[in-house]
């Protein structure tokens, strides 16, 4: 048996799907590909649709290719997003406290004349692992982008849920819960990171 490429499994595939659809079996389809599969091939589809995220020095979010659409945040999300945008690699939630000090120059740059005690006292609740404050910002920043584009376009955008597996030799098993913003970055037109610089703590 030779072994085939990817391109001409798909090109199989393509004529498989054609056969069942032009005979009506669009419920062999779907038994055939499955739920899940179907859910990534929109996600998928979706990635082709994507706009480009262009951050002000201001901290102004515009999507540029959707109208230029402004992202309307406050300043704890905004300063929640860029930490988060700033980790492709993800965050647990639990280790938030790592990552403190970042989030507090994220914060501070954001909220320029807010009081500077009135932020800390945020920050710290926002990387308490104990406090629900960091679920209610994502939760807020979710709704936002599914205001403005449909679930799968969004998915792009928002903090969402990722889970690692690791293996430690043959025996051990863990997983780091991540949360991500999996917007490729090129897309990302970031014009405020020179602009920030670390707080006076």
């Amino acid at each position: 048996m030779t072994d085939r490429t990817p391109e001409a499994i798909a090109a199989e595939l393509s004529l498989l799907v054609k056969e069942l659809v032009k005979a009506g079996r669009n419920d062999l389809l779907l038994r055939s590909i499955g739920v899940p599969i179907i859910e990534n091939l929109r996600l998928e589809a979706a990635k082709n649709r994507l706009s480009r995220l262009r951050i002000t020095k201001d901290y102004r979010f515009f999507l540029v290719d959707y109208g230029n659409k402004e992202v309307e945040m406050s300043p704890v999300h905004k300063a929640v997003y860029l930490l988060f945008l700033a980790h492709p690699e993800g965050i647990e939630f639990k280790r938030l406290r790592d990552f403190r000090d970042e989030l507090l120059d994220y914060y501070m740059a954001t909220a320029r004349f807010m009081d500077k005690q009135i932020i800390k006292e945020s920050v710290d609740m926002l990387t308490d692992p104990l406090n629900n404050s960091i679920n209610e910002k994502c939760s807020r920043i979710k709704s936002v982008f599914l205001n403005m584009l449909d679930q799968y376009t969004a998915n792009y955008y928002m903090i969402s849920g990722h889970t690692q597996r690791h293996v430690n030799g043959s025996s051990k098993i863990w997983y780091e819960r991540l949360k991500v913003i999996i917007l490729p970055r090129e897309l990302v037109q970031n014009e405020a990171m020179s602009c920030i610089s670390p707080s006076n703590r």
